[in-house]
């Protein structure tokens, strides 16, 4: 066996499982059931706006959007449409929504407009595209650093080959010419 055969089996062998240890890190989201619920949140939030903008009551908007959202959201949901429908304060009944990711947001802007749905209809759709946009910039981020984990092993293994084998019989190819002529 040759030299760059030897020494290009371990190299290769070694950017390998570098690049498989990269990736598989990269691969996946650190929480797929985070995905998941900000994804499922957006389009609670989706489905909010539009209930408000049909002229639904508050009420009767967040009642009807519970079901779909995540489990400790949509206790949120339920407990503030009952705390409004009961006629509570704004503030106390926007709470338990206050202390879920995403819907802090929503939940001041009630508060501040606790008469109209409308104006709480546009800082949903808000939230909604904000929410997909920022999961949209995380994939992005992903992939860029999964394409950047896959670039070692070409400059591990296919540049010193191409070394080898290309650059290296052409340079001695030329060496022993310009030998012969001095």
């Amino acid at each position: 066996m040759s030299a760059t055969v030897l020494t290009g089996f371990p190299v290769g062998l070694a950017a390998g499982a570098g690049s498989w240890w990269l990736l598989r890190r990269s691969r996946h989201p650190k929480n797929p059931d985070d995905v998941a619920e900000r994804l499922r949140s957006a389009s609670v939030l989706d489905m909010l706006a539009a209930c408000l903008r049909a002229g639904m009551p508050v009420p009767t908007a967040l009642e009807a959007v519970a079901p779909g959202a995540p489990p400790a959201t949509e206790t949120a949901l339920h407990a503030t449409a009952n705390l409004l429908a009961l006629g509570a304060d704004p503030a106390p009944a926007w709470a338990p929504l206050r202390a879920r990711t995403g819907f802090a947001e929503l939940a001041v802007a009630a508060t501040r407009t606790a008469r109209s749905g409308a104006a709480l209809a546009s800082t949903a759709d808000d939230l909604a595209r904000r929410i997909r946009d920022g999961l949209g910039v995380e994939a992005e981020e992903r992939a860029e650093r999964a394409g950047v984990a896959l670039a070692l092993p070409v400059g591990l293994c296919f540049l010193p080959a191409f070394f080898a084998l290309g650059v290296l019989p052409v340079v001695l190819g030329l060496a022993g010419r310009i030998g012969g002529l001095l």
